[in-house]
């Protein structure tokens, strides 16, 4: 694998200096995240207004991350890329996916509800599998050196967390433990990756040789930097997530518990009523 030439242009710019940041404002991303808006927001009319807010919400962050200036400083530093991925999967994929909680599949049970099943194990490894694939050296180098591998990478990573998030957010409490397994799982293979990025004793991506000086950073501090914030931003909040969403269960369960004590008595007043 070879440093990126001056004749190839990633896909979000060229290596950029400090005061020379670009946004990204590729037509057919703004048409395809334009388009994902429209049909949301078409279809939805029936869905909760809180729903169609988080939806907004997670679809701002990752048109964000996607086209702010962002994007052209993740082809400097290893650690904007890492900022961008977490952005995109501890952030607007829950979102996105409390979006269309209930919502979809109790009003519209469309095709995109059914494929994502609840399925725990198959979500969770693969969501591993993408976060340490295209983070380590070969496969990150490539993304960088030919468009459709970066492509391949985003879809794969931001696919793979909707699912995992579908997966955590819309369990019921007979799966209460799996949710929070898979969550723990998912945290501890992040903060292990983010770990080994810290302490790494030499640099491991060609692509930033030299692009990381102009920021004052040598290329060894952009990968720690990048490590520290996969390891403990990223497997700190998505820690928080899965807590706060097996509380949830736990809410739940609790309601159906109490409403099961109630009915007997309920039952005792109807009888005598008639």
């Amino acid at each position: 694998m070879q440093a990126m030439t001056s004749d190839f242009i990633p896909y979000c710019g060229n290596v950029p200096v400090p005061g020379a940041l670009k946004w990204n404002f590729d037509p057919i991303l703004l048409l395809l995240l334009a388009a994902v808006a429209v049909i949301y927001y078409a279809a939805a009319q029936r869905i909760p207004l809180r729903n169609r807010v988080f939806f907004g919400i997670g679809w701002l962050i990752a048109a964000a991350a996607l086209i702010s200036p962002l994007c052209n400083l993740s082809v400097a530093l290893f650690s904007a890329r890492i900022t961008q991925h977490m952005l995109l999967t501890l952030i607007a994929a829950p979102l996105i996916v409390l979006g269309f909680e209930k919502g979809v599949h109790e009003q519209t049970r469309t095709t995109v509800s059914r494929w994502f099943k609840l399925s725990f194990p198959g979500s969770t490894v693969l969501f591993a599998a993408c976060i340490w694939i295209w983070h380590w050296p070969g496969p990150y180098d490539a993304t960088l050196q030919n468009n459709y591998i970066y492509w391949l990478m985003h879809i794969t990573t931001f696919g793979s967390a909707l699912w995992l998030w579908k997966a955590l957010l819309n369990s019921s409490r007979e799966h209460a433990g799996s949710a929070l397994a898979a969550g723990f799982i998912t945290a501890m293979q992040m903060s292990l990756l983010g770990a080994l990025f810290t302490f790494a004793t030499h640099s491991l991506f060609i692509v930033h040789l030299g692009t990381t000086d102009a920021w004052h950073l040598s290329q060894i501090e952009d990968q720690q930097l990048g490590g520290l914030i996969m390891w403990v931003i990223g497997g700190l909040l998505f820690t928080l997530y899965a807590i706060g969403a097996f509380a949830i269960l736990l809410h739940r369960a609790g309601e159906t518990r109490s409403a099961c004590t109630r009915l007997p008595s309920l039952l005792e007043r109807v009888q005598r009523a008639s």
